[in-house]
């Protein structure tokens, strides 16, 4: 297929802007960047898509959501508004996730890939939860995004709360999908929910079944309660004490890290270990806001994700731009190439430690076709230096109207081409009341 007529947005290091060229894509690979002319000539045979003057441009990427928290959109917590995020894990998520059936999960991963199709992120990291239904949940959110035809890194959040059965259960279930997938546009890594929620024999029985190369999916210090319970349990705050069990490493994502204080951030460095950063979340959650300007002066690798809000990625990149800028009182902070480095280069080098040999993130030969068509007409010129800018102050999630992940389109002018939205939508819908219902009495069972 050959893509013409567009401005063509590369995401290389340095970036380029590009007017009157064409992309060639084949067996779901960049064959080709070059002048529209000439690409024309080489290619008269190929099919054609013709973006009309709009932007053509790597596809967003998700560097940590939750599929299953799909369900959670208009419901209702009963009593009192929780007052911290303490109370929000018990009284919102963890009886939601055990309203969860091999049914619900499918359609709320079916939902958040609509979403994102629609949005334009063509790869997401998910993190699942649903501990009524363990074994082979994996397979059965894979299985959707294998649908949907999109690329995505999967793990089963492991966790004491629920009993050692399903503790073992989440380890199993981690391991398993490590070693049986065999799609291309889909990884698997061993998640973890956060060390308020694991215990040292969990911690130690993780360590030891984890698959040889593979990292970890954590959440960190998202609220101090996590830091708080670590130093009960160990006498050390919580990268300290993930640190003895080998948790960190260049294959290991770190989401929120709000709390954490000088030497926890070290460790993360000096093993390599990705942050997520997660800006609409922690501020619905009111749990704070990571120190992301000095995480970015000294090289951490941060990259940007949504925590299941939805799959508007340039809504987080906008949070992330604004939130730091209120908290620290000043206008100097997030500065928007470095909410860029985040969310554009550092998102893809991390979805390529799950897909080795792979380019992502960028429209060159021999990346991955994963594209995007974005109906942005600038009125003031666009560079490559003031991009960043365009893109906080003047894209919107609906300007995009096709989106291609390896070289599949999965939306072409604003219609859906391999989801039914109607009918997904639908199917969730008629879900629903049994969620809620099974959510309210496991909320009940819970507050005694």
């Amino acid at each position: 297929m050959l893509i013409t007529n567009g401005t063509i947005i590369t995401n290389e290091q340095p970036n380029r802007v590009l007017t009157n060229y064409a992309l060639y894509i084949e067996d779901g690979i960049i064959r080709a960047v070059g002048r529209t002319a000439e690409l024309l000539a080489r290619y008269s045979q190929a099919e054609r898509l013709d973006a009309r003057g709009q932007l053509i441009m790597p596809g967003n990427i998700c560097a940590h959501t939750h599929f299953y928290g799909a369900y959670a959109r208009g419901m209702a917590i009963p009593g009192p508004a929780p007052k911290d995020f303490p109370e929000i894990l018990k009284r919102l998520w963890w009886p939601l996730d055990r309203a969860l059936d091999k049914e619900t999960v499918r359609a709320s991963a079916l939902v958040c890939l609509v979403d994102a199709v629609k949005h334009g992120t063509t790869t997401l990291i998910d993190h699942h939860a649903s501990p009524n239904f363990i074994d082979g949940s994996l397979d059965v959110i894979a299985d959707m995004v294998d649908w949907a035809g999109l690329r995505a890194v999967l793990c089963y959040e492991v966790t004491d709360r629920d009993g050692d059965e399903r503790m073992g259960a989440g380890i199993a279930e981690n391991v398993r999908f490590m070693h049986d997938n065999g799609s291309p546009r889909i990884a698997g890594t061993f998640g973890l929910h956060a060390s308020l929620t694991l215990n040292d024999d969990a911690l130690r029985a993780c360590a030891d079944a984890r698959p040889e190369g593979a990292g970890f999916h954590v959440h960190v210090a998202e609220h101090e309660a996590d830091e708080e319970d670590s130093q009960r349990k160990s006498g050390r705050r919580v990268v300290e004490r993930l640190h003895e069990y080998g948790v960190w490493g260049e294959r290991t994502i770190a989401a929120h890290c709000i709390h954490i204080n000088e030497d926890e951030r070290r460790i993360l460095q000096e093993t390599g270990t990705w942050v997520s950063h997660q800006p609409r979340s922690n501020m619905n959650n009111g749990v704070g806001a990571m120190a992301f300007d000095h995480f970015m002066q000294k090289g951490m690798k941060v990259c940007i994700g949504n925590d299941g809000f939805s799959n508007a990625m340039w809504e987080d990149w906008k949070a992330a731009y604004l939130l730091h800028k209120v908290v620290n009182r000043d206008p100097r902070k997030a500065n928007g190439a470095d909410i860029f480095q985040a969310a554009a280069y550092n998102n893809a080098r991390l979805a390529e430690c799950f897909f080795p040999g792979m380019r992502l993130g960028v429209l060159a030969e021999g990346a991955a076709a994963d594209i995007i068509v974005v109906d942005y007409h600038p009125y003031t010129p666009l560079t490559e230096g003031n991009l960043p800018w365009h893109i906080l102050f003047g894209f919107e999630s609906s300007m995009v109207t096709t989106t291609i992940c390896a070289g599949q389109v999965l939306m072409r002018d604003r219609q859906l081409l391999t989801l039914n939205e109607a009918e997904i939508a639908q199917e969730a819908l008629e879900l629903a009341p049994k969620v809620w219902e099974r959510y309210a009495a496991n909320v009940k069972a819970a507050m005694g």
